[in-house]
């Protein structure tokens, strides 16, 4: 086969459709059930670690609920919609009317003389109506954007929409700010509770990283009750087989991965679908010189590990200090590192590895900046985890190459 007609069949990327989605049954079978609601009872938190499928996974999702006569508004929650009540209420107005615009609505238009009305208007429910109509209602931002999304759920209710979904991707990012006097969070969670109250079929999925839903828990307690959290863990090792191979058959590649092979790439993408499309594409690159051969003599795992820590851990690592990076590299040597870890072990730990170890309240103030950065985070048990797959191996290999040059 000519080199030039090679195309690689995997494709890892932030929220790239991989060629195919394995596993993630039961997570779907789950959205399905929340679909069927007629009262809508259960929201959808979509969580786990970067690199978990959070993003995809919620694009199969819209799919299914459009089947189902669901409207999908949606978009990636930036900062910028958390900065105040009022960018979030825009945000929801901007998303609610990209599905709403092709609805109409006649309005009876008084005339002046206040005699009985003459005329009738027609009206799109696109943003600038639903903009007039949040702005002309009296009361704060929550007032106004529940006035507005009950208007539209009277007008829809004689469509055959069912409902809406508002699925917001990076949700984690959505925060109050106390200090400014700006609470966009429990606005959003007070208005959707206050609508799904009255019966109005409007939905909320978010996805986004484990601090997620303790958000949602600490900005408004009831939302432990809105919501049905689902975690994504890693793939088991047979999606993970499933997720290698059957890209490879599907695309008809000339080269074939044996069981050696594929075992190898399993074990060492931890079954984390990003992983698992990031060393595929690098191992079928390298299989570019071997076409005529017509199989795989040999996987340069150590140079596509190499690669990996490249594009994937150095950024992150890079903004780490060099006590944080001693303290990290504690936790990476539990044997709990890739689960969860407490404050007692990570004390206990620094004294047998470090000359100069860490007491507890110094291990607490460097586990709250490290949640900050994006590295760890609290469970909801007490506990702290890595908000990175994979994150403690790097550490262990950053480590062993740091000290080979010392």
């Amino acid at each position: 086969m000519d080199q030039a007609d090679y195309s690689n069949p995997f494709r890892p990327g932030a929220g790239h459709m991989p060629p195919y989605l394995a596993g993630r049954r039961d997570e779907t079978a789950e959205f399905e059930r929340l679909l069927k609601q007629d009262t809508i009872l259960e929201n959808l938190v979509l969580t786990g670690l970067r690199g978990v499928g959070k993003t995809v996974l919620l694009d199969t999702f819209k799919p299914l609920a459009i089947e189902c006569r669901w409207l999908w508004a949606n978009a990636d929650l930036s900062e910028a919609a958390s900065i105040s009540e009022t960018s979030l209420a825009t945000r929801l107005l901007t998303d609610l009317s990209v599905v709403t615009s092709g609805v109409t609505v006649r309005q009876e238009v008084a005339s002046g003389l206040g005699f009985r009305p003459e005329t009738t208007q027609t009206h799109r429910l696109n943003f600038a109506f639903l903009e007039r109509l949040f702005e002309q209602t009296p009361g704060l931002v929550e007032d106004k954007l529940k006035a507005v999304l009950e208007t539209v759920w009277t007008i829809l209710r004689k469509t055959s929409a069912r409902g809406i979904i508002f699925a917001y991707d990076e949700a984690q990012n959505l925060t109050d700010h106390a200090g400014d006097r700006q609470y966009p969070l429990s606005m959003l969670l007070d208005v959707f509770q206050s609508i799904q109250r009255k019966n109005i079929p409007f939905m909320l999925v978010l996805a986004g990283l484990p601090t997620l839903f303790p958000q949602l828990v600490d900005a408004r307690t009831f939302a432990e009750r809105m919501f049905r959290v689902v975690f994504l863990e890693r793939l088991s090792d047979a999606d993970s087989r499933e997720a290698i191979l059957r890209p490879i058959e599907d695309a008809d590649c000339p080269v074939k991965l044996d069981a050696d092979a594929t075992d190898l790439i399993v074990r060492e993408s931890g079954g984390y679908p990003y992983f698992i499309q990031f060393i595929c594409r690098e191992v079928y690159d390298a299989l570019r010189p071997q076409l005529e051969g017509g199989g795989l003599r040999n996987i340069p795992m150590e140079a596509i590990t190499r690669k990996l820590d490249a594009d994937f851990f150095a950024g992150r690592w890079s903004r780490v200090t060099d006590r944080q990076r001693e303290f990290l590299w504690v936790i990476a040597e539990l044997d709990s590192a890739g689960e969860e870890f407490s404050v007692q072990q990570i004390v206990a730990k620094a004294e047998e590895l470090l000359e100069r170890g860490f007491g507890p309240s110094q291990a607490n103030r460097m586990l709250v900046a490290l949640a900050q950065a994006g590295l760890v985070y609290k469970n909801r048990h007490g506990r702290y985890s890595f908000a990175i797959p994979l994150l403690a191996h790097f550490i262990k290999r950053w480590m062993r190459g740091h000290k080979a040059l010392e």
